[in-house]
């Protein structure tokens, strides 16, 4: 049996936010509440942050996190914009525990993805469908008919003689402080290359950027159509909470 309202929470590098989701409509019930990331972002200070947010909502039932590493079983297999200390940690365990409520956890460019492929802009979209989420990095989560391929970590594909994040990310438009004319060039060659590689039907674009498509859409010179994400900042925190909701041990 499915809850129709979970709590969803989503980890970034400089905010963790959280709110009570009904999962069956996609629909926040509540404002949204944020922390600041602690930094050093090291397990036990997030786990205390993350614990805040659940304690905020006064919150005893399901609870979903979107976590910015490859998730497995439960457990941090990567660490590229988050604490090395966090590789090899049960990310789901040690929530669960220091929140003492049943948690659930993935990487977070993926539930952004199940967020918008259930209520977004990819709602009932056949094919392949991928998400990419601009921001600190490149995140990706991978859709064919509506089935996830989790932990595809396309920001790291090898391109430009680096990994794609260090040539295309947001945050490599503010740190050579890049026009928005001479990044968009350089993310529309990310995206050919995607484009070559996988053939999707559609790609759309989350994360902070995905706000400013109107300045760098008309650059953008692919086959398939390409659309910013419509929930936005709240695609992780939707997400996170119906994978929660999905994945309850009966």
């Amino acid at each position: 049996m499915v809850e129709d309202k979970t709590l969803g929470i989503d980890v970034g590098a400089s905010g963790i936010k959280g709110a009570i989701v009904n999962v069956i409509t996609g629909e926040l019930v509540t404002e949204r509440f944020r922390v600041p990331t602690p930094f050093p972002a090291k397990p036990k200070a997030v786990a205390k942050a993350i614990s805040g947010i659940v304690n905020h909502f006064e919150w005893k039932g399901l609870v979903g996190v979107g976590f910015p590493a490859v998730i497995q079983n439960g457990t941090a297999k990567t660490a590229s914009n988050i604490d090395k200390k966090w590789i090899g940690t049960n990310v789901e365990k040690l929530l669960s525990e220091t929140t003492g409520c049943p948690v659930y956890v993935r990487n977070d460019a993926d539930v952004a993805g199940i967020a918008e492929l259930r209520f977004g802009a990819g709602e009932s979209k056949k094919g392949t469908v991928i998400l990419i989420t601009i921001g600190s990095g490149l995140g990706s989560a991978v859709f064919t008919n509506g089935v996830l391929l989790p932990n595809s970590e396309l920001g790291h594909l090898k391109f430009k003689g680096m990994i794609a994040e260090h040539y295309a990310a947001d945050s490599i438009r503010k740190r050579l402080e890049l026009s928005w004319n001479d990044w968009g060039k350089r993310f529309n060659e990310y995206l050919q290359h995607l484009e070559f590689l996988f053939s999707p039907d559609l790609i759309l674009l989350g994360g902070g950027s995905s706000k400013k498509f109107d300045k760098y859409k008309d650059l953008l010179q692919v086959d398939c159509p390409v659309m910013p994400a419509k929930l936005l900042n709240h695609a992780g925190i939707i997400g996170a909470a119906c994978l929660a909701a999905s994945n309850k041990k009966e």
